[in-house]
């Protein structure tokens, strides 16, 4: 995990759910990451929301070509795209004010993390949402 945005404050900004994830670059096909990980929040009660402008469903949940034509708000913007196609996504991004932008493992854009950051969203860079909740909903399963 990278940046100082990686404290309590992200924690409660995304566990435990329902939050609502839009998943930039959800691929259809199982084994990807992307695919893996959003089943797996799909599985832990998050709202998947799926952004590949060629796909009509993804894990059985509309998707949508942009990110700019998802109705309504959501809480988390989660980036499986690589870093140099982030710029393409920039825009919809920002105007989306989502709580938190998360950019997947190797994902990186400084730039865009500021301009995020000067919005009020916090950010997350080079790591897995999967990893991460995965670990925080093992210890409450644990529990019951």
């Amino acid at each position: 995990m990278t940046g100082p945005d990686f404290d309590p404050v992200v924690i409660r900004a995304v566990y435990p759910p329902p939050r609502r994830i839009a998943i930039i670059g959800l691929s259809d096909r199982i084994g990807r990451p992307s695919h893996d990980v959003a089943g797996a929040l799909l599985r832990w009660g998050y709202e998947v929301v799926p952004i590949n402008p060629g796909r009509d469903t993804i894990l059985h949940q509309t998707c949508y070509p942009d990110l700019a034509r998802v109705p309504g708000p959501v809480d988390i913007v989660d980036v499986f795209r690589r870093s140099e196609h982030l710029e393409d996504h920039a825009e919809d991004i920002l105007a989306k004010k989502p709580v938190v932008l998360w950019l997947q493992d190797g994902v990186r854009d400084d730039h865009l993390a500021a301009r995020a950051r000067a919005l009020g969203i916090l950010v997350v860079q080079d790591d897995c949402i999967g990893r991460r909740v995965g670990g925080w909903q093992r210890p409450s399963a644990a529990a019951h």
